[in-house]
C-alpha cells in the first residue's frame, strides 16, 4: 500500500509540477494563433498575428539584434568561461585566486538589477573619459558576456574536476608542451561542456530584460525589451506571437544540442568498444 501511494503520489505531484510551470506558456501559445484581441476567449484559428509580426519593425530588428547580441555574448563566455574553469581547477594555489574566484563567482548570486545599474555607471565612466563606448550592442554584449561567464564557468568547471588527469600527464611525458596539451588534449575532452556553456550563454543572453534595459542606447532594442516595453502599454496579441517564437528559438537550440551530445556519446561509446576489441585480439593473437 505505501509503495503504491508513493509511486502514484510522486507521479502525480510530477504531473502538478509540470502543469504549473508549463501551463501558462501553453496558453500563451494557443492565444497566439486566436483570430481575435481576446484573450478569455479562443475564438477561432487564425494566423493574423503572425503576419502582423512580420510588418513590425521594431519587433523584427529587436529579434535580429538579440540574435546577434546571443551568438557574440555565448561565444565570448564560453571562451572566458573554459580559461576562468582551467585556471581555478588546474591552479590551485597562486596569489589572489580567493579574490578571483569571488569575482567570477559574484553574478551568480547578485541580483541582475545590481549587475545592470553597476555596469552603467562602469560604461558612464568609461564614455565620459574616453568617448568610446557608445551604449549600443557593444555595451549589451559585455553585460550578458559578464553574466554569462559565470554560469558557464559552473558547468565547465564540474567537467574538469571529473575529467581523468593522467591523459594530460601521459601526453607532457611524451612531450607534448602546455599549451599543446590544452588544445590537443584537454580541450577534445570538455567540448561538451563548453558547447553547454554556450548555449547557457546564449539562452540567457536572448531572453535578457534587466541588464539589456540598462546597457542599451537611442534606437536599440532587444526583442525582450520590445515584449516588455508593449506588455506595458496593454495586451497584445503580437506579444504572445514574438513569445512564441522565441520559446521556440531557444527549444530548438536546447533540442538541436541535446541530440549532438547523444549522437557524441553513442560515437564514444562505439570507439570504446572497438578500441576494447583491437586490444584483446592484439593480446590474443601475442
Amino acid at each position: 500500500m505505501n509503495q503504491f501511494l508513493g509511486r502514484y503520489v510522486g507521479k502525480a505531484w510530477l504531473s502538478l509540477t509540470y502543469l504549473f510551470l508549463y501551463l501558462p506558456l501553453i496558453f500563451m501559445v494557443l492565444f497566439s494563433f486566436n483570430s481575435t484581441r481576446q484573450d478569455a476567449e479562443f475564438t477561432g484559428f487564425s494566423l493574423r498575428w503572425y503576419e502582423a509580426l512580420t510588418h513590425d519593425t521594431k519587433i523584427v530588428d529587436g529579434f535580429w539584434l538579440s540574435i546577434k547580441v546571443a551568438l557574440a555574448a555565448g561565444m565570448a563566455s564560453a571562451v572566458m568561461a573554459t580559461f576562468a574553469a582551467f585556471v581555478l581547477v588546474r591552479y590551485r594555489r597562486f596569489p589572489g585566486r580567493t579574490l578571483f574566484s569571488g569575482m567570477v563567482n559574484a553574478p551568480l548570486v547578485m541580483p541582475e538589477v545590481v549587475i545592470g545599474l553597476s555596469l552603467l555607471l562602469l560604461m558612464v565612466g568609461i564614455q565620459n573619459a574616453f568617448g568610446w563606448p557608445q551604449r549600443g550592442m557593444l555595451t549589451i554584449v559585455l553585460g550578458h558576456t559578464l553574466l554569462g561567464m559565470a554560469y558557464g564557468m559552473v558547468v565547465v568547471q564540474s567537467r574538469l574536476l571529473e575529467m581523468d588527469r593522467s591523459i594530460e600527464e601521459a601526453a607532457m611525458d611524451l612531450g607534448a608542451r602546455p599549451l599543446q596539451v590544452f588544445f590537443l588534449v584537454t580541450l577534445p575532452n570538455i567540448v561538451q561542456a563548453v558547447a553547454a556553456a554556450f548555449l547557457l550563454a546564449f539562452t540567457l543572453s536572448f531572453d535578457d530584460v534587466v541588464i539589456a534595459e540598462f546597457l542599451s542606447g537611442p534606437g536599440v532594442n532587444t526583442l525582450p525589451q520590445v515584449i516588455f516595453g508593449y506588455a506595458r502599454r496593454g495586451i497584445n496579441p503580437t506579444i504572445y506571437a514574438a513569445a512564441t517564437l522565441l520559446i521556440v528559438s531557444v527549444t530548438t537550440v536546447v533540442i538541436g544540442y541535446s541530440i549532438w551530445v547523444a549522437r557524441q556519446t553513442r560515437q564514444r561509446e562505439r570507439e570504446m568498444v572497438a578500441a576494447v576489441r583491437a586490444e584483446t585480439a592484439a593480446l590474443q593473437a601475442g
